[in-house]
C-alpha cells in the first residue's frame, strides 16, 4: 500500500471512531432517551398560594409540549411540590425532589426566602437551580453560585426605575413604605433608597409586616400618619390587595407603586377593588392580559387559545400565567439548545447562552439575554397606570442596569 493509500485508510479509521463520539447522548440523572425529569416547590397553600398558578400554568404548558411529541422526543415530567412559603418546608421538599426522586434540576422554586434556603445545598450538590421564581438581586451570582441563574427583572432593577421616575417627576416627594420582612422586601426597600441616592432621606416612614400576619391594616394607618404623599407596596398579593384596599378607605390618597409581582389585576386588583386602585402605577416586562391593545396580537390570542385548551380552570385576567407560559417556553428553549448532552452542566450552560430571544408574550423590545457573567435574563420593564378599568402603559421600555 503507498502513502496515499495508508494516509486514506488512516483517515477513514479515524472519522469512523469519531461518529459514535459525535452521536453520542449524555445524561445525568433525571433524564434518559424518553424523559426529562424536573422538580420544583410552589405555595399552593399557605400566605402566597395566589402564585400557585404559576406552577400550574408551567404544568400545562409542558402537557402541550409533550402531547407535541415532547423535546427531542423526550417527554418533560414536573414533580411540583407544595411548600406552603415555608422555607423550612420548602428544604424537606428539594432534598426529596433531590435525593429520592432525582430529578435533572430544580426549575422556578418560588420565592425568595425559600431559594435562599435551598441556595448553598443545591449549588453543593451542583444541581442546576435554574430561573427561580424571585427577582431578588443575589440570582446573577455565577462567580459565588455557579448553578442558581434568575429569570425576571431583579428587584434591584426595579426598583432602580421607580426611583429614576420619582426623581423626574416629583423630586420633593414624601415617602413611606410597605415592605415584607424578609430578604424579599428588604431587597426591594434596599434598593429603592441605592436608586434615590441622596434624596433617600425623603422616606419618612418604613414599615415591614409578617407573612404570618392576618392583615397590614395597622401598618397603612401608621403609614398615612407620617405625613407622606408618595407610597411603595413591596408586598405579596394578597398583602398588596389589603394595602390598595385599606389606602383607600382610610382617605388617605398619595402617589401609589405596586411592585410588579403584585400587579395581577386578577389575584390583586379585582379582591381590592379596581375603583380603589386607580393611579396605581407599576412596571411590567409581559403583555399584561387585559390590556386590550393585544386582542389583535397574536402572541396574546396564541395564549388565549392555550388556555383554554389546556388551563381552561385559569383566569385570563391573572398575569401570573402569562408568567408561567412565558418561563416555561424560556426552559423549552435551553432544553432544545442542549440536544442530546443533558448533564447538569450542559443545562447551566445552555441557560447562560440566550442570545436576544424574544417570546410572544413579552413587551415589544424586550429580550432575553444571558453570558457565562450575565445571570440575569430580563433587564428591562417599561412603567404602566391603572386606570381603574385596565394597566395602560407609559414612556419608554426602559433599563435597570
Amino acid at each position: 500500500m503507498d502513502s496515499r493509500g495508508m494516509l486514506a485508510t488512516c483517515l477513514l479509521a479515524l472519522l469512523l471512531t469519531a461518529i459514535p463520539a459525535v452521536a453520542q447522548k449524555k445524561y445525568d440523572v433525571g433524564a434518559t432517551d424518553t424523559e426529562i425529569k424536573i422538580g420544583q416547590t410552589m405555595p399552593y397553600s399557605g400566605p402566597a398560594s395566589a402564585y400557585g398558578t404559576i406552577g400550574r400554568a408551567e404544568a400545562a404548558y409542558f402537557q402541550m409540549i409533550n402531547d407535541l411529541g415532547g423535546i427531542n422526543g423526550r417527554k418533560i415530567t414536573l414533580i411540583s411540590l407544595d411548600d406552603g412559603y415555608s422555607p423550612p418546608k420548602t428544604v424537606e421538599q428539594i432534598r426529596r425532589l433531590v435525593e429520592q426522586d432525582q430529578v435533572l434540576m430544580i426549575y422556578q422554586s418560588l420565592g425568595t426566602p425559600s431559594n435562599t434556603a435551598i441556595q448553598r445545598y443545591l449549588n453543593a450538590q451542583k444541581v442546576p437551580q435554574v430561573f427561580v421564581a424571585t427577582g431578588a438581586t443575589k440570582w446573577g451570582d455565577p462567580k459565588n453560585y455557579p448553578w442558581t441563574i434568575g429569570w425576571q427583572p431583579s428587584y434591584h432593577a426595579e426598583s432602580l426605575i421607580y426611583a429614576k421616575y420619582l426623581l423626574q417627576t416629583k423630586p420633593e416627594a414624601k415617602i413611606a413604605v410597605l415592605y415584607q420582612n424578609d430578604d424579599y422586601g428588604k431587597d426591594y426597600l434596599n434598593s429603592l433608597r441605592a436608586g434615590l441616592s441622596a434624596k433617600s432621606k425623603s422616606i419618612l416612614k418604613e414599615v415591614s409586616y409578617e407573612v404570618t400576619d392576618a392583615s397590614v391594616d395597622s401598618q397603612i394607618v401608621t403609614l398615612q400618619a407620617s405625613g407622606a404623599d408618595t407610597f411603595f407596596i413591596f408586598a405579596t398579593p394578597k398583602f398588596a390587595a389589603q394595602a390598595i384596599r385599606k389606602t383607600y378607605d382610610i382617605g388617605w390618597h398619595p402617589l401609589q407603586f405596586v411592585n410588579n409581582v403584585s400587579n395581577s389585576v386578577g389575584t390583586v386588583l379585582q379582591p381590592a377593588g379596581p375603583e380603589k386602585a386607580e393611579g396605581l402605577i407599576s412596571s411590567f416586562y409581559l403583555k399584561e392580559p387585559t390590556d386590550p391593545q393585544w386582542l389583535k396580537d397574536k402572541g396574546y390570542k396564541d395564549w388565549v387559545e392555550w388556555m383554554k385548551k389546556y388551563y381552561s380552570q385559569g383566569d385570563l385576567a391573572d398575569l401570573g400565567n402569562v408568567y408561567g407560559y412565558t418561563v416555561a417556553q424560556t426552559l423549552v428553549q435551553v432544553l432544545q439548545q442542549c440536544g442530546d448532552d443533558l448533564t447538569r452542566e450542559n443545562i447551566m450552560r445552555q441557560a447562560a447562552n440566550l442570545k436576544n430571544l424574544e417570546l410572544p408574550m413579552l413587551l415589544p423590545g424586550v429580550k432575553l439575554n444571558t453570558s457565562a457573567t450575565d445571570f440575569y435574563p430580563l433587564e428591562q420593564m417599561q412603567l404602566a397606570r391603572f386606570d381603574g378599568k385596565r394597566w395602560v402603559l407609559f414612556g419608554e421600555v426602559l433599563s435597570g442596569r
